[in-house]
């Protein structure tokens, strides 16, 4: 910040496994979207190692992180952040269409991924023509199209009401989770808790703790 130094994360110790959902909790500003970005590239680190199935990203250059994250991470926000001019199965498509995919392989792709969390019918739909858990479920197909072996997610019930975010994080564990993925949701909404298979919960940009959820529900 100008001429100040600001470290944000600190002494980071982090393992995240295949086929597990992540929950990363804690304090607003206490650093969990900053290692969000940092996971997927977006944010360089002044030291340390940054290993994601099997690829230092931190001594990657910034066009070859762009590649490694089209390959490699799905993102699912808060905001959903659609296209409002596209449908809903041109949205799913864009991933496949920057990756310079054949458009109708992309279109074809998207639709398959829309029926997996039940938008068959919706697949002409406009965003302002969807619920906000239509728009949500959207977005994880956008997120999945590509394939990506890690799924990060930065709040992504907080827009919806309780019972919508429940179906959402049921949505991740049928559809998004395998055994060669991992997904990563951070998340204050405390409602969502049981979905996780382990949560790390940080303060002040240490995790203080990673433990096996007790109460996961499968």
């Amino acid at each position: 910040m100008g001429n100040t130094y600001l470290p944000v994360l600190k002494d980071i110790n982090l393992e995240i496994r295949r086929g597990e959902l992540l929950l990363l909790v804690g304090p607003s500003g206490c650093g969990k979207t900053t290692l969000l970005s940092v996971l997927a590239g977006i944010l360089d680190v002044d030291n340390g190692v940054v290993d994601v199935f099997g690829t230092r990203v931190d001594q990657l250059s910034q066009s070859r992180k762009t590649i490694f994250r089209q390959q490699t991470i799905g993102f699912i926000f808060q905001q959903f952040n659609l296209i409002p001019t596209l449908t809903a199965t041109e949205n799913v498509a864009v991933p496949l269409v920057i990756q310079r995919r054949p458009y109708a392989e992309a279109i074809e792709r998207a639709k398959h991924y829309l029926e997996l969390v039940g938008l068959g019918d919706r697949l002409d739909h406009f965003p302002t023509q969807l619920s906000g858990g239509q728009q949500q479920r959207v977005a994880i197909a956008r997120a999945l199209v590509a394939e990506p072996r890690l799924v990060v997610c930065d709040e992504p019930t907080a827009a919806l009401d309780g019972a919508t975010g429940h179906m959402v994080m049921e949505m991740f564990r049928k559809v998004a989770l395998s055994a060669e993925r991992a997904i990563v949701v951070v998340t204050h909404d405390n409602r969502i808790f049981s979905y996780g298979d382990r949560i790390a919960e940080m303060l002040d940009g240490r995790i203080v703790d990673i433990h096996d959820n007790p109460d996961h529900v499968k």
